[in-house]
């Protein structure tokens, strides 16, 4: 194990301890405030101080590490005092403002919104892949509808998020079961929307992630699918980004995010009891809730990040498993009509995977 392997677990393991949308998770943060000064004497090295705000953009993904990083003021710890965390509740909003340059990175994101950014020029690159979906996701329908199978769907009403991973998740599920993509109607709500019209009666059916997808199926509903069914070529992921101007001028900021990163998975898996309890605080969730909700991703740790199954490195990026997913995720929102440009090939949207943060925060 390299010194600085050595350092991002000691520190991870050592230390524990969103404007009204800018929560910034004030639970959790009434007692990380007071953890800065140990923070500060962490061992990860010298925290870069860059030279100007930093502000990182997340959505609650319920369970998250990224939820401890943020909580354990990690972020701050790497990146300096400057730093403000933003929340938004979906995709599009959180692209606009990193193209704008507004936001520095952003985390949470699925794959069909950070595809419609980079279509429409917004410069962005993905620096970190924070989980795959397994169980964390999918079609659920109320069970009084009587509804038991995705075929019992057929002329239905599906409420998703346009342009969202949804707009990918659904399509393919249905066509396991031989159920065109024409056969459903679909809903535009964001998952906020979704809770509410679920618990006044308003939709019966939707294709959402967690902490939603959780909510509608703990009150009322049925699992028809989950993102476990699809293939590992067309896995759902939650991402990092990055405004690719601000990393090209200071690659190490882009370093120390995945530093920081890193440092919440370490400390999930150093400390389950109490990361669970910070990531159920955070998320607005009972423990039991995020516990299920944890086991519903696979996480990847920071050695994770250069492998062939998440960024791959080098010459390999092209053929590493984000890319190909991004590459076969466009293709379906293409040919649905959400987006006007053909997918590109695996070497051209390897342009937009960046694994060298996380490769010299290993070093």
């Amino acid at each position: 194990m390299s010194n600085a392997k050595q350092r991002l677990v000691a520190v991870g393991g050592r230390l524990g301890r969103r404007r009204a949308r800018r929560l910034v998770i004030a639970a959790s943060l009434a007692g990380g405030l007071a953890l800065v000064p140990a923070l500060a004497a962490g061992a990860t090295g010298r925290p870069h101080r860059p030279a100007v705000s930093i502000v990182i953009g997340y959505e609650n993904n319920g369970a998250d590490p990224s939820m401890i990083t943020i909580a354990n003021h990690y972020f701050q710890h790497e990146l300096g005092p400057n730093v403000h965390l933003d929340l938004f509740s979906s995709g599009p909003a959180a692209l606009s403002a990193l193209a704008s340059g507004a936001l520095k990175f952003m985390c949470g994101l699925g794959l069909p919104p950070v595809i419609s950014a980079i279509e429409r020029g917004v410069p962005l690159v993905v620096v970190w892949n924070q989980e795959r979906y397994t169980r964390d996701a999918g079609i659920v329908v109320r069970a009084s509808t009587g509804i038991k199978s995705l075929a019992g769907l057929r002329g239905k009403t599906i409420a998703l998020v346009t342009g969202s991973e949804s707009s990918f998740e659904l399509p393919t599920l249905l066509a396991q079961k031989g159920v065109p993509l024409s056969a459903v109607h679909q809903l535009n709500m964001s998952p906020p929307q979704m809770q509410s019209a679920w618990a006044t009666g308003q939709i019966n059916a939707a294709a959402v992630w967690d902490p939603v997808f959780d909510y509608l199926a703990s009150h009322g509903g049925r699992i028809l699918a989950t993102d476990a069914s699809l293939p590992p070529s067309a896995s759902s992921f939650n991402i990092c980004v990055a405004n690719r101007p601000f990393v090209t001028s200071d690659p190490a900021a882009a370093t120390a995010f995945a530093r920081a990163m890193a440092l919440g998975v370490n400390y999930m898996h150093s400390h389950p009891a109490k990361a669970l309890a910070i990531m159920a605080t955070s998320a607005g969730i009972t423990t039991q809730v995020a516990r299920k909700e944890l086991a519903g991703y696979e996480i990847y740790s920071l050695a994770d990040q250069v492998t062939q199954k998440v960024l791959g490195s080098g010459a390999r990026v092209r053929s590493a498993g984000t890319t190909i997913s991004f590459v076969n995720n466009w293709k379906e929102l293409y040919r649905q009509g959400f987006i006007t440009s053909p997918p590109p090939s695996p070497a051209k949207m390897a342009r937009y995977i960046d694994p060298l943060p996380a490769a010299r925060a290993l070093r």
